[in-house]
């Protein structure tokens, strides 16, 4: 499994290269103090986002994340998602790191941009894809499993959240042999108007 950067487009989302030519655009949206509330760190403000993403490119040139900005069909800009824990000799995967602006929640962009990582991922070699969230984030969780993940378990105090309160996360796969199922679902899901 060799992943890359997604540069991609669909009907309903365009995945691009995270690169500072979309810093300030990020930055914008992440002041949204809602965004952090079950993250581990708190990004809203400028300078403390503007250091995430530079430390995203650095991951990225490391081979350690591959980030991605999520384009709305309109040109906007809304937010990003990426791929991270890349276990490249085991074929393994996670995607993360993924936030947008409020106003795309429960929109076609997660389940579009998820469609193109997933199949990007698959098509790469991957045999496992995964995903983690708070436990007590039960949007994320939903969206999850509305993607067609499998919920594997709960890591117990797994993380600290910003405010210094133990998280415990909540881990989802979707596996090789289970991908064609998932992504006829997706699209399924995607051509519904």
């Amino acid at each position: 499994m060799h992943l890359t950067n997604i540069n991609q487009a669909s009907e309903f989302v365009t995945l691009r290269p995270l690169s500072t030519e979309y810093f300030d655009a990020l930055i914008e949206i992440a002041k949204d103090k809602n965004i952090w509330t079950h993250y581990p760190m708190s990004l809203h403000e400028p300078d403390l986002m503007r250091g995430n993403l530079e430390q995203l490119l650095q991951l990225q040139a490391a081979r350690q994340w591959i980030a991605h900005v999520v384009i709305a069909p309109n040109g906007e800009i809304v937010g990003q998602t990426c791929y991270l824990n890349l276990r490249e000799p085991d074929c393994g995967v996670e995607i993360g790191g993924t936030w947008y602006d409020a106003k795309y929640h429960g929109s076609k962009i997660n389940p579009a941009a998820k469609l193109l990582m997933l199949g990007n991922a698959f098509d790469a070699g991957a045999v496992r894809v995964e995903f983690k969230t708070d436990e007590l984030n039960l949007k994320s969780r939903a969206a999850i499993l509305k993607l067609g993940a499998k919920f594997e378990g709960i890591f117990r105090k797994h993380m600290k959240r910003v405010n210094g309160t133990w998280r415990d996360s909540a881990y989802y796969s979707i596996i090789d042999s289970e991908w064609p199922a998932v992504k006829a679902g997706l699209e399924a899901r995607l051509a519904a108007r």
